[in-house]
């Protein structure tokens, strides 16, 4: 794809094209297209995949530390270095974990949107610096600045620390 490397790590599919338009094909041809709707719900479980392991590592810190994390949810965005939240898996996965969080300190993070009506924004310098856990849900370039922490649990499901 042009303006996409899709064969990059992340944590699901979104956008307002690849992550929608699959479902017209799927409608009008369903036996023809069934690798197609395999293909969108395998993407569509990865983000439920990815809350999951958010929240089993939130369960561990507070068993370890006899207290809730304070997590740094890193992105919203559907891919890198944008603004568009549009069919985010990043921001389904980060209301998945609000909604599950039982008053743990959870830090939303997006460098490229100044304010959002859902999520309080932390900048995202602060929330690395305060978190227990921090999740990496989008790759943006504000991130690779960053110094890897080996004194919390880092879950980088987009490849900014990759080696």
């Amino acid at each position: 794809h042009p303006r996409v490397n899709i064969l990059q790590p992340g944590c699901g599919v979104g956008g307002h094209c690849i992550a929608v338009d699959p479902y017209f094909i799927t409608a009008e041809f369903p036996m023809e297209s069934r690798m197609i709707s395999t293909a969108r719900e395998t993407n569509n479980y990865k983000a439920f995949w990815c809350a999951e392991k958010v929240r089993n590592a939130m369960l561990r810190f507070e068993l370890r530390h006899g207290r809730k994390p304070a997590v740094a949810m890193m992105g919203l965005a559907f891919k890198p270095d944008i603004d568009d939240l549009r069919e985010s898996p990043a921001k389904g996965i980060t209301t998945k974990v609000l909604q599950s969080c039982n008053n743990a300190d959870i830090m939303v993070v997006e460098p490229n949107v100044s304010e959002h009506k859902l999520f309080k924004l932390t900048p995202y310098k602060e929330a690395y610096e305060k978190a227990d856990i921090v999740v990496f849900l989008v790759n943006h370039r504000e991130f690779a600045g960053l110094n890897y922490r080996d004194d919390v649990e880092v879950l980088d499901f987009c490849g900014t620390f990759k080696k």
